[in-house]
């Protein structure tokens, strides 16, 4: 698939490429990413150029992960980033990290909204799942604000840097942005 462009009010989500390598490798030096995400640590210039000229790219390429870099368009300066990587057949998993100087402004909330968004409508998803590692906080406050439902924990389901931990899940249907699903959905009744 070719890359696609998503805008809001106070936002532009577009793939990265070369020109975000610098970018992606100084935001990435933040302790917090590297605590709570999968990204190698240390996160060295190799790794960024990795993931912007290969996995980025081939990932929209092939179909298995669509990543948008989230810019603010007055100044261009990348916020945060936002992937969604195709599980299975009509499930989609969200991550996403935001740059430090921006946390707080709402933008990697708005663009998990966005970029769901997009998924339920041009790629047929009906379930968006969303995890992070229990004690991830701020991730699960973003997931909750951007309408997840944390559905519980699954033990030993997250290998961060090679160590098994206990992770936080959610999802986000189409029906809970007003949309329709693909196929009917009747709720389980307790």
């Amino acid at each position: 698939m070719e890359p696609v462009t998503l805008t809001t009010d106070r936002l532009l989500l577009r793939t990265v490429g070369p020109r975000e390598t610098d970018a992606v490798y100084a935001i990435c030096q933040d302790p917090d990413i590297q605590r709570w995400t999968t990204i190698p640590s240390p996160y060295l210039p190799e790794h960024a150029r990795g993931f912007t000229e290969q996995m980025a790219p081939d990932g929209w390429a092939n179909g298995s992960m669509f990543t948008f870099g989230v810019f603010l368009p007055s100044t261009g300066e990348l916020t945060g980033m936002i992937g969604i990587t195709m599980r299975s057949l009509g499930t989609g998993e969200i991550g996403y990290w935001g740059a430090k100087e921006h946390r707080g402004n709402g933008y990697i909330t708005e663009a998990a909204v966005t970029a769901s968004r997009w998924a339920f409508t041009q790629l047929s998803v009906d379930r968006m799942e969303w995890r992070a590692e229990v004690g991830n906080t701020a991730s699960r406050a973003v997931a909750e604000r951007a309408g997840f439902t944390v559905e519980g924990v699954l033990r030993s389901s997250l290998n961060n840097k090679g160590v098994l931990r206990d992770c936080w899940v959610g999802s986000l249907l189409p029906s809970d942005l007003g949309l329709a699903s693909t196929a009917p959905y009747v709720p389980g009744r307790g």
